[in-house]
Formats: C-alpha cells, structure tokens, sequence
C-alpha cells in the first residue's frame, strides 16, 4: 500500500469561457497549478475635491487585478500516445486559451454582410464570459486584459509541446453587469463569501486577544 489513496484531491485551476452555441471550447484547465499568484486591488473612492465628508465614500467594489504564470506540458500526453498530443502538441490548449479574447466567427461574418448590405449600426461582437475558477472559493467573472505565451519546445513538425503564459486578468464586478447578467449575481455571492471570511478572522483575531490577556 503506497497511502496515496488518502491523500487530498488537488483542485486544479481553471479558465472557464462560458458559450452557450460551444461550451467545450473554451476550458483550460491548469495542467499545474501555479505556485504564485499576484492580486493588485485599487479603490473606487467616491470623494473629490477635498470634500472631508467624501472622503471615505465607495463608488463600488475595489478594481482588482489578477496575474499568474501557468505552464502547459506536453510530456506526460507524449508519454502515454496521446494522439492530440502526438499530432499537434499542445497546440489545442493554446488555441483554446487565445479564442477567450476572439470574437465569434459567425459574428464577424454576420456583421460583415450587414455591413455590405449599408445596414446603419454594426455592434461591436461580445466575446466570451470568461470565469476565472481557483478553489470552491473563488470563482470569479474576469476579462482577460493581455497574456504572453513562450513556446519553449517543439515537435518535429514544429508544433509547440510546452509553453510558459503569462496572464493579466481583470476582476470584473457587478459594476460591469446588467442586474440580470449572470456575472452580477456571481460577484455578489464572491463579496458576500468575503464578508463571511472576513468575519470569521474576527472571531479568530477575539480569541487570540483574548489568549494574550490571560498569559
């Protein structure tokens, strides 16, 4: 017996673009997780101009920034003959990752015959609805503001088998959303989570209080 059997189940991170016409096309699950992750929250004050009964006004929840670096490997895919693998490397996964900041196809297309067709107004084409899941705790509607890719290796047919990317993610919250949009009830539920966190390191900080007065 190698007692791996009681070993914790490791949840993977993931990047998850929400399509109804294509719901599988757009998940990129971290083949590992990174071992970093750097938030960057800025507050959305309200006060202006000196007004000292503005000053510690909110105009809503804080822009928060998200950036990670995760890594896709081909190896272990490579090692078992994976056919993907063995065809074009991990050329899906990054395909996958980059159609989070591409519009549809069949929506330029439309456009592009209302367009030929002199119609007056030409939408811009919405991308996916992008979540960014990490752990049961977070899951969190995100905009994918830039990421890099290093592709590091290659088969001999040139297609990548393990790449570094870095990604820049853009916390977006009800602010961002129609009352009926599901990302506005979705950040509501990640604020109120951090409320209940945040209550909870309350209590522990009472108790250590109350720990240090007795000694």
């Amino acid at each position: 017996m190698t007692g791996l059997s009681s070993s914790p189940r490791l949840l993977k991170g993931a990047l998850v673009g929400v399509d109804i016409f294509n719901p599988l096309a757009s998940v990129v699950v971290f083949q590992y997780n990174p071992s970093t992750m750097t938030r960057r929250l800025e507050a959305r004050t309200a006060g202006t101009g000196g007004d000292a009964s503005e000053a510690l006004r909110l105009s809503g929840p804080p822009k928060e920034t998200i950036t990670l670096s995760i890594e896709i490997d081909a190896a272990d895919q490579l090692e078992d003959a994976n056919p993907i693998a063995t065809t074009v490397g991990i050329y899906p996964a990054l395909s996958a990752l980059e159609m989070m900041l591409y519009p549809k196809t069949a929506a330029v297309i439309a456009n592009t015959i209302l367009s030929v067709i002199g119609s007056v107004e030409i939408l811009p084409v919405s991308g996916p609805f992008v979540l960014f899941a990490w752990g049961t705790s977070r899951v969190l509607p995100v905009r994918i503001s830039s990421f890099s890719i290093t592709e590091e290796a290659y088969d001999p047919l040139l297609n990548p088998i393990l790449a570094k990317v870095e990604l820049s993610l853009d916390v977006l919250s009800y602010q961002d959303f129609g009352v009926l949009h599901p990302g506005h009830s979705m950040f509501l539920a990640h604020q109120i989570a951090k409320e209940t966190m945040a209550t909870l390191n309350v209590v522990n900080s009472a108790e250590n209080i109350a720990t240090g007065l007795q000694l």
